[in-house]
């Protein structure tokens, strides 16, 4: 992977942390109603679980399998 998608990722994630973080003291001060937005970003976050664990399959297994048939071409 490259830096610069590497940093990309890394500023999404810690924007999400942030705003997570905001969310979560809002529902401690009792600004806002948590219940709902809780189970909103627990499913938020499984979400984005689920699709970075399908996105590094397909980085770790098929793009990293055609770069050795690429090298083994060339050799």
């Amino acid at each position: 992977m490259t830096t610069s998608l590497k940093k990309i990722i890394s500023y999404i994630l810690i924007v999400l942390v942030l705003l997570f973080t905001v969310i979560a003291l809002l529902g401690i001060w009792d600004v806002i109603e948590l219940e709902d937005i809780v189970r909103k970003m627990f499913v938020s976050l499984m979400v984005i679980f689920a699709a970075s664990a399908v996105i590094l399959f397909i980085f770790a297994v098929l793009i990293k399998e055609n770069e050795h048939k690429k090298q083994d071409i060339t050799s």
